[in-house]
């Protein structure tokens, strides 16, 4: 009988949720993680694809909790294939698609178009959430028990918030019966409406309507006390205030069911950056102040913020070649993700393995707590870790080469990057999904075998 074999050889495996953190080979076969050990102790191994992985970290494959792809509705924005190959490209081996698409995902039908998109042109594993209210118009709440027998592993109205308070209790309910989370985007739009900037001196300076903190506390506080009474799971969504940090914090500490993501973009860049009026650094919610970035710094350490999720937003240049104002909020970034969040790590305000729980353990458990398995849920066994009968997703990265941003070479359609020209340090070098090689940068891996010579 012929087995599919794949070894990683000789790198730093990193796996935080298994309690791994060896230097030697990792064994995949037939899709799965068959043997982890010293390098050139596989047993069995002969033929089967062999994948140089030495002087680099070799981790479980990330996970994205929240990104756009567009499809269907927006393709000239991106597109599964483009999106799912971005992805590949940063690391990651599982992405969990927003539902606001055209139509958007609030019905088993556009589910089930995504599914059949993403195993015909995509080349890593997508996850669709669905729609919290119908048309996420926030009137009327979607049925979600058929999306869930779809398959959706969540459900959000993301680039909205579900704002009615009575429709979201009862959203909280009804997902808590069938095992899944909501994520909200936390924001009181008659706060923000017309806002495009944080509010603050740099909004005051481009004479810009300001988006304040408090706007995204007041809902974290309100999704909090509704967890709280209805005994539901909530994931708060690109979390970018300390005020929502403290909140997040304190409501773990009463044991409200809450889990929380934070952007590399708002854990490393402030309201400067958008200074002298590039509108690739507006997305919502907006960069905040040095405080701010500061505070999300030490909760990711903490683990009070259990993921780093892209929020990857791709738009065609003429969405951000307009006014400040006028400008669609976003960033491409996928393929940027690692090397951002890694300037965490090179600063010494984040450990490596950290880094890595917080984008493979972290997000694998929002994903899989408490999940009803008849819900039709597709989140594979084992997500996130490599332990053995684990599915076999790796990513292998040099946290150490460095890069200049170039948004031409993107994979995503999505060009809309603050890092553009910028040096980065932390690469992708090769991304499987499933015991199969979905990318592979001999450019990276190449250069890392110059830096040992050297």
């Amino acid at each position: 009988m012929r087995h599919d074999t794949l070894l990683v050889r000789g790198g730093r495996i990193i796996d935080p949720g298994a309690g791994i953190d060896v230097v030697g080979d990792l064994l995949v076969v037939d899709g799965r993680v068959a043997w982890i050990g010293e390098a050139g102790g596989a047993p069995g191994v002969t033929g089967g694809t062999v994948l140089p992985a030495e002087g680099m970290v070799v981790s479980p494959g990330f996970i994205d909790l929240h990104c756009h792809l567009r499809e269907p509705g927006f393709e000239s924005k991106e597109t599964i294939a483009s999106g799912t190959l971005a992805a590949a490209r940063g690391g990651f081996t599982t992405v969990c698609c927003m539902p606001n698409t055209r139509p958007p995902l609030d019905s088993p039908a556009t589910v089930e178009l995504v599914k059949a998109s993403a195993v015909s042109g995509g080349v890593v594993r997508v996850l669709p959430i669905g729609c919290v209210t119908v048309g996420q118009e926030g009137l009327e709440l979607a049925d979600m028990e058929a999306l869930a027998g779809a398959g959706v592993v969540a459900f959000s109205d993301d680039g909205r918030p579900v704002a009615g308070s009575e429709l979201m209790r009862r959203a909280l309910e009804r997902a808590a019966r069938l095992g899944l989370p909501i994520m909200d985007h936390c924001e009181d739009t008659s706060m923000t409406a017309g806002g495009a900037l944080n509010d603050g001196p740099v909004a005051a300076r481009l004479g810009l309507r300001g988006m304040p903190a408090i706007a995204e506390e007041v809902m974290v506080a309100r999704d909090i006390e509704l967890a709280r009474a209805a005994m539901a799971r909530v994931h708060i969504a690109h979390v970018s205030t300390a005020g929502a940090v403290s909140l997040i914090r304190e409501a773990k500490r009463s044991r409200v069911d809450i889990t929380a993501e934070a952007t590399p973009h708002h854990l490393t860049l402030t309201e400067e950056r958008a200074s002298g009026g590039d509108t690739n650094a507006k997305v919502n919610p907006p960069l905040r102040t040095r405080r701010d970035v500061e505070e999300l710094g030490v909760a990711l350490a903490e683990g009070v913020i259990d993921a780093i999720a892209t929020d990857h937003a791709p738009h065609s240049s003429r969405d951000k070649s307009v006014g400040f104002a006028a400008a669609a909020f976003g960033i491409s970034g996928l393929e940027t993700a690692l090397a951002v969040a890694l300037i965490l790590v090179h600063q010494g305000r984040l450990d490596l393995a950290s880094l890595v729980a917080r984008l493979t353990a972290g997000p694998a458990g929002v994903l899989g707590r408490e999940s009803n398995p008849t819900a039709g849920q597709s989140v594979p066994k084992g997500i996130g870790s490599l332990r053995p009968g684990a599915v076999g997703d790796v990513t292998v990265f040099d946290p150490d080469l460095e890069w200049v941003v170039a948004p031409q070479d993107f994979a995503s359609k999505g060009r809309n990057t603050p890092w553009a020209g910028r040096r980065l340090k932390g690469k992708v070098a090769a991304t499987v999904v499933a015991g199969s090689v979905v990318y592979n940068d001999s450019r990276t891996i190449d250069a890392r075998k110059g830096n040992q010579r050297s």
